[in-house]
């Protein structure tokens, strides 16, 4: 296990140093992130119309939670669904299943590499995103406390549906269209795009049903005290659920994974 560690490190840190050293091009996708935060600012104001608040949420608390939930979703992006289908494409997998880490835990630490270098983009370019959105302190200390905690077993969830998609890629070799399908998935079912609190009744069962609310709905419901107490102990109690879920799917798919090569002689 010690030497686990270092190698996981490494990896990380050679994603860290790849997005800072290719930072113009994440820059541009952050001014994408920026351009649809901003987009949805003008078009919920116009919707809105003059009023202080639909439903009893109010327009500023909505534009900040839309800001968040826009980075966070940017934030919490599986990286497994973008590194593993062009190695595998490539042979390169071939160098990955020889080492001693596993492929699971290099698939994590490529995304732990992600989240470091994309996080450092962001608190730079805090300023600008508090003028394109909306920038809102937790609403209390216990609603911050209650946040962390669910956006790490989000970072959990993703992670998980990150390297089940990707795992498809031993099969079908392109998984592009699996990855831009969640993507957009993702965002409207997350409530990146429209918060669930304003989705018809049975849009909204649909949606919490499915394990994409975890990713900013339920984090951010709790940050701005929309969640409290046993609502709060259940929101939590969701994302445990689908956590142990989903990684147990991970691990079922991994092991048909790599039977899958070793039967074709990879």
């Amino acid at each position: 296990m010690r030497s686990f560690a270092p190698a996981m490190t490494h990896i990380t840190r050679m994603d860290t140093q790849s997005i800072l050293t290719y930072r113009v091009n994440f820059g541009l996708h952050l001014l994408g992130r920026l351009l649809q935060i901003y987009l949805l600012k003008v078009v919920w104001t116009s919707v809105y119309g003059g009023q202080a608040a639909v439903d009893g949420v109010p327009l500023q608390t909505l534009i900040a939670y839309l800001t968040l939930a826009n980075l966070q979703t940017w934030f919490i992006y599986p990286e497994a669904i973008d590194v593993l289908p062009g190695r595998v494409r490539n042979g390169a997998v071939a160098l990955d299943l020889a080492r001693q880490l596993g492929l699971l835990p290099q698939l994590v630490a490529h995304s732990f590499g992600r989240t470091v270098g994309v996080t450092a983009m962001v608190v730079v370019a805090l300023p600008v995103v508090a003028i394109v959105g909306s920038l809102q302190p937790p609403q209390s200390p216990e609603a911050a406390g209650l946040y962390v905690v669910s956006t790490v077993f989000a970072y959990a969830i993703t992670l998980a549906i990150g390297i089940v998609l990707a795992l498809v890629s031993f099969w079908t070799l392109e998984i592009n269209g699996v990855g831009l399908l969640y993507l957009y998935v993702n965002q409207f079912f997350a409530g990146a795009l429209i918060p669930l609190w304003f989705l018809p009744d049975w849009l909204r069962t649909l949606a919490e049903l499915l394990p994409f609310q975890t990713q900013a709905f339920l984090p951010l419901s709790l940050y701005f005290g929309r969640l409290q107490g046993g609502d709060a102990i259940r929101a939590l109690g969701i994302e445990v659920f689908w956590c142990v879920l989903l990684w147990a799917a991970a691990i079922a798919v991994w092991q048909r994974a790599i039977h899958h090569v070793q039967v074709q002689g990879g």
